[in-house]
């Protein structure tokens, strides 16, 4: 009986993976938004939790692979270095979209990933275009439509309607002057790409390089290092490399331990079984929780636009999300159909 349920229970792992991925992402932007409220840099805030991840990640990556590891090139390592690349901007951007605006804005313009990731796949041929199939015909509209809601997002703000009745006066229900709507939904769309270009691009790598352990290891090795050296070129205050509140401590383990150590070795790992697009859709799920989190714990304020925005954004991921799922049954259909000759020729040899 067991042996039976182990394949559901295994194929279900990628999804249980995502969902915990998410959801580390959405606390870590509620905990580095209190951070940047008291003062800490998102720069600064970068370069710590990469470099502890780093010293969290080496030691575990070469023990957990131990003598099976694959020999790393040249090829692979300029490969991760780029990658860096993108992930160290996607993260700055993102956490200096986050610092302009808030957190339920940046989950929302997380909606943008798979839209993005489904445009380079394309211009990469990992996925193919078939114009009058239903399948490509929903990913496209899905891919419009996220679009869509990632400008209502964030040229709309509209009245309050979660925080106003709590907020005691009307004057409480203007953003404080530090942030910009725009400015911060630019930023979040900026990262938004550089993401979907991580996805891609690591999904390329893990198929040279099948130690994901390793990979994400040299990855925050890489990161650590270019975050540095644009944080010691944007951050001219000396003093802002010391962190001297609990929560800026909080918010550099947890997102060092959980956000980059766990949540990235999970996403390797995801990426390497589903392709970067399945790992894309997960992206979404982050606004609920986030919006969650925020009204109820922070006391955050929900505007109509970001909600409004987030609805479309959501029917385009669900689109696109739809028409993957009926390429897939239509594969399946395929590969079933080409197997059955076979199967049925080596039926009629057998003496």
């Amino acid at each position: 009986m067991a042996t039976r349920q182990w394949p559901w229970i295994q194929s279900s792992l990628p999804f249980i993976g995502m969902v915990s991925a998410v959801v580390a992402l959405a606390i870590n932007m509620i905990i580095s938004k209190m951070a940047m409220s008291k003062g800490i840099s998102f720069y600064i805030l970068s370069v710590y939790s990469n470099g502890f991840a780093t010293l969290i990640l080496f030691p575990t990556a070469f023990l957990f692979h131990g003598s099976k590891r694959p020999p790393l090139s040249f090829p692979v390592l300029w490969r991760i270095c780029l990658l860096a690349s993108f992930g160290c901007f996607a993260e700055i951007g993102s956490y200096a979209g986050i610092n302009y605006s808030s957190p339920t804005l940046s989950t929302a313009m997380l909606n943008l990933v798979p839209a993005f990731t489904y445009i380079l796949a394309i211009i990469f041929r990992m996925e193919e275009v078939h114009l009058r199939k239903l399948s490509t015909i929903s990913k496209v509209f899905g891919t419009l439509v996220s679009i869509s809601g990632a400008f209502i997002v964030t040229f709309y703000k509209g009245p309050a309607i979660i925080g106003a009745i709590t907020s005691g006066s009307s004057t409480q229900l203007h953003l404080p002057q530090t942030q910009n709507w725009v400015l911060g939904g630019f930023l979040l769309a900026c990262a938004s790409f550089m993401t979907a270009s991580w996805c891609i691009l690591q999904a390329s790598i893990l198929k040279m390089y099948r130690a994901e352990m390793i990979v994400v290891a040299f990855y925050c090795c890489f990161v650590t290092i270019q975050s540095s050296l644009v944080s010691l070129i944007a951050e001219r205050d000396l003093t802002a490399w010391r962190i001297e509140t609990k929560i800026g401590l909080i918010a550099v383990f947890y997102s060092a331990i959980i956000n980059i150590a766990y949540r990235l070795y999970v996403t390797a790992w995801c990426l390497w079984r589903t392709g970067p697009l399945f790992v894309a859709l997960f992206k979404p799920l982050t606004i609920v929780i986030a919006v969650v989190i925020g009204v109820i714990f922070m006391k955050d304020i929900l505007y109509l636009g970001s909600l409004i925005g987030a609805l479309v954004l959501i029917i385009g991921f669900y689109a696109v999300m739809w028409g993957k799922a009926k390429e897939g049954e239509l594969n399946k259909g395929t590969e079933a159909s080409s197997y059955e000759a076979p199967l049925l020729q080596e039926n009629v040899e057998e003496p």
